[in-house]
């Protein structure tokens, strides 16, 4: 709501593509051909499977680069909170995180996958009712969509009505960079290989109910642009000039307090605060599950029975929410927090993908080349993203699409050459973990409901 609907107001409806692009053919790969192996393997977590078919090293580094990353995820959503909090109730930026942080633990950390999964039920209803609200009202206010389109022409802003934009270094977001990049590589690596995502697959009562679910939400997520893009162009048309450069992320928060009367700002304030719940409770509880499994049971105490591993999850989500409290300043650094976003994928999605291809339909690839093609590609990201370099290459300000895609290439690369030269696992161990077809669909999952939370 806010990343996207600041995406909106600077670039336009090219910010769209992040979900017309960035979901559906993925979350279809999803749904037919990774889950069901998931489901196979019988896992609880991403690394836990790349640690079965390659080795603990592969696990282990796969685990600690994505902990890493929900950290400075779940500071991104304290950022965007603070920022809606302090515009409608004009509370200071600390409080404002330290209040909802406060919130979740006492939440969360009473309940697991379950509660995040029941509530997330009643959460996406009250948002899209939320959403709704706020561009219906936005879109009467600008007299329909051809009055959107009319002010957006005269203000000199015909370029946020085209959803395919040329790569001339004017938007982190051109054709090349949405083709190749995203709809290539992060999009299918953030259905198929992000724990925050799968781990909701796991927790469903059968395999059929977890692809289902997938394609259903495939289906929700051509609502999505329009419940938060389109407030950015909204806010564009009426209130510009309340909002600085620099500061486009405070589009959505200005055309709340702004635009809708009393009773439906809370409405939308009930929606923003569950989409941030949504957000956080997914993403701490896959952190807790990914310390929890792949570094505590892993290597601290393998005999850990069930008991032990819920308290110790619950102490991992804590420390987690205050590492994140310490990362939320760090989204000023960006030009929005949908760039912090996707810079941070971009480091881990196109080796994470490389690996989880060659790993499932590529026997000869072997636990030596998974492991070079991971921390290799990884290190090379995180530098083409630093690099000045490759923003002058790409002629781009923020070239994470393209980051991704050729870091995705280089793991592939690194990862065939290395296997020419190293042995394979054997065909007993490498039997399950690789792609047959079709699964049974009724089979169930160790962690039921809960989905080893």
């Amino acid at each position: 709501m806010i990343g996207l609907g600041g995406a909106g107001f600077r670039y336009g409806i090219v910010a769209a593509n992040w979900d017309w692009i960035g979901s559906f053919v993925a979350m279809i790969l999803a749904a037919f051909i990774f889950i069901p192996l998931y489901w196979r393997t019988r896992v609880y977590t991403i690394p836990e499977f790349l640690g079965r078919r390659y080795n603990g090293g592969v696990r282990t580094l796969h685990a600690v680069i994505w902990l890493l990353i929900l950290v400075f995820d779940v500071g991104i959503v304290f950022h965007a909170t603070a920022l809606l909090m302090g515009t409608l109730l004009g509370w200071s930026y600390w409080v404002c995180v330290a209040g909802i942080a406060a919130v979740v633990v006492i939440y969360l950390v009473g309940a697991g996958l379950t509660a995040v999964v029941l509530t997330d039920v009643i959460q996406i209803v009250v948002m899209m009712v939320g959403g709704l609200a706020a561009v219906g009202l936005g879109m009467w206010k600008v007299g329909g969509w051809d009055g959107l389109v009319a002010a957006l022409n005269a203000g000199g802003h015909s370029d946020h009505l085209e959803l395919y934009r040329p790569p001339d270094g004017t938007t982190p977001y051109p054709w090349t960079g949405i083709l190749f990049g995203l709809g290539m590589v992060m999009s299918t690596a953030y259905f198929i290989g992000n724990q925050t995502i799968v781990q909701r697959c796991l927790g469903a009562r059968s395999e059929w109910d977890a692809k289902a679910s997938m394609l259903v939400g495939a289906c929700l997520k051509a609502l999505i642009p329009v419940l938060v893009v389109t407030p950015g162009l909204i806010a564009l048309v009426l209130y510009a000039d309340q909002i600085p450069e620099g500061k486009e992320d405070m589009a959505f928060p200005i055309l709340i307090k702004n635009l809708l009367p009393p009773g439906l700002v809370g409405l939308m304030f009930a929606a923003f605060v569950a989409a941030m719940m949504s957000s956080i409770d997914s993403i701490l509880n896959a952190a807790a599950t990914l310390f929890t499994k792949d570094i505590y049971q892993a290597f601290l105490r393998p005999d850990a029975g069930d008991a032990e591993l819920v308290k110790t999850g619950r102490i991992a989500t804590v420390v987690i929410l205050v590492a994140s409290v310490a990362a939320a300043p760090m989204s000023t650094r960006f030009a929005g927090i949908y760039e912090f976003i996707q810079t941070l994928m971009s480091v881990v999605a196109g080796p994470t993908l490389a690996i989880l291809i060659l790993g499932m339909f590529w026997r000869r690839c072997t636990q030596w080349g998974g492991f070079f093609a991971l921390l290799v590609g990884c290190v090379s990201a995180f530098l083409m993203n630093l690099s000045p370099v490759a923003s002058r290459l790409f002629s781009i300000e923020d070239p994470f699409l393209y980051v991704s895609f050729w870091s995705f290439v280089l793991s592939l690369v690194i990862a065939v050459v290395v296997s020419l030269f190293t042995r394979p696992w054997d065909e007993e161990r490498l039997a399950p973990l690789m792609w047959k077809g079709r699964t049974s669909a009724t089979s169930t999952h160790p962690g039921g409901a809960d989905g080893g939370a």
